[in-house]
């Protein structure tokens, strides 16, 4: 399950990613995806350190996009702020723990199908972008306009 950090920098990220050129303060961010200011900053910060975002000060200046909506995926916001995306340690790739109660992990079925499970999960996020976010919202909204 996705930590509500994760879930509100997901939100804040497609919401950027809508005009990808703009700088956007936070209160706007905040008004706009329902997310307190104040863990708003936090997650800004985490995803500025992390080179997703940039940020100006002064007038006109606000947080903007370093990279093009099709170039950040989910994956990478995951595992910012979530971490490992298995669900057991010993089949995680960058944060890698041998379990304690396995004998063997070439033989052990469960961290196979743990891996099987985190390859597919990987490749999913991997493909998703904001930019395919952006375009599943804007049919959604179509669809239900109908």
């Amino acid at each position: 399950m996705l930590s509500k950090k994760c879930k509100y920098a997901v939100h804040a990220l497609v919401h950027m990613a809508k005009t990808p050129k703009e700088k956007f303060l936070i209160k706007d961010i905040s008004d706009a995806c329902c997310i307190p200011k104040k863990f708003l900053e936090a997650i800004l910060l985490d995803l500025k350190r992390a080179g997703v975002l940039g940020s100006k000060q002064g007038k006109g200046g606000g947080y903007f996009l370093r990279r093009e909506p099709s170039q950040v995926n989910l994956a990478e916001v995951v595992r910012l702020f979530d971490g490992a995306i298995a669900a057991v340690p010993c089949a995680t790739f960058k944060f890698y723990e041998r379990c304690t109660e396995c004998v063997d992990e070439d033989t052990c079925a469960v961290r196979d199908a743990f891996l099987q499970v985190r390859n597919a999960t990987v490749e999913m996020l991997k493909a998703s972008t904001l930019e395919d976010l952006v375009k599943k919202e804007n049919k959604l909204k179509a669809r239900k306009r109908k």
